[in-house]
């Protein structure tokens, strides 16, 4: 691991190729998220206007990413039931296939067999992953960066297996 951490922005500005996304928790507790999640609690409504304010900071960035010709797929493993922070993503996902991503769901009971990694991430150009840290309650708690050789074929390997294995979107009923 080296000491210089690109955030995911930079880091998806760099892709020429791929940029995958791999989340593996049920519940995140994100305190810029914390208002419109509890919103959706209480009303059971998600802000899908690609355009908002809410969307500012990752709608521009994903089209611009897609507009360079970057295949870009996220892969979420959930358990079942899911959780309400589950049912707000699956509920947001529209926004993020609209601006060009790619989304699949597996079932953690289907993952039992896959070598995964301790962290969700990001992999880049099957070259560069980005490690996210949370806390036990689900904040940010830092990153990590990778070029290593060895930690990039299991994250590609994990990805690939759960990206196989996974429902698109408009498939998967929460």
């Amino acid at each position: 691991m080296t000491e210089i951490v690109p955030d995911y922005s930079a880091l998806l500005r760099s892709a020429r190729r791929t940029a995958v996304h791999l989340e593996m928790r049920d519940a995140y507790g994100v305190a810029q998220e914390a208002a419109e999640f509890e919103e959706f609690k209480r009303s059971g409504t998600a802000d899908t206007d690609p355009d908002s304010a809410w969307w500012a900071g990752w709608v521009p960035l994903v089209r611009e990413t897609v507009g360079r010709g970057v295949e870009l797929r996220r892969a979420r493993i959930v358990s079942e039931p899911v959780t309400d922070y589950i049912r707000w993503e699956h509920a947001l996902t529209p926004v993020n296939l609209a601006a060009g991503e790619q989304v699949r769901w597996l079932p953690r009971r289907l993952a039992s067999d896959i070598p995964l990694p301790g962290n969700d991430l990001w992999l880049v150009d099957d070259r560069q992953v980005l490690f996210h840290w949370f806390t036990g309650d689900g904040d940010w708690a830092g990153h990590e960066y990778s070029e290593d050789p060895a930690v990039v074929k299991l994250v590609s390997a994990a990805f690939e297996t759960v990206w196989e294995r996974g429902t698109p979107h408009a498939d998967f009923t929460v």
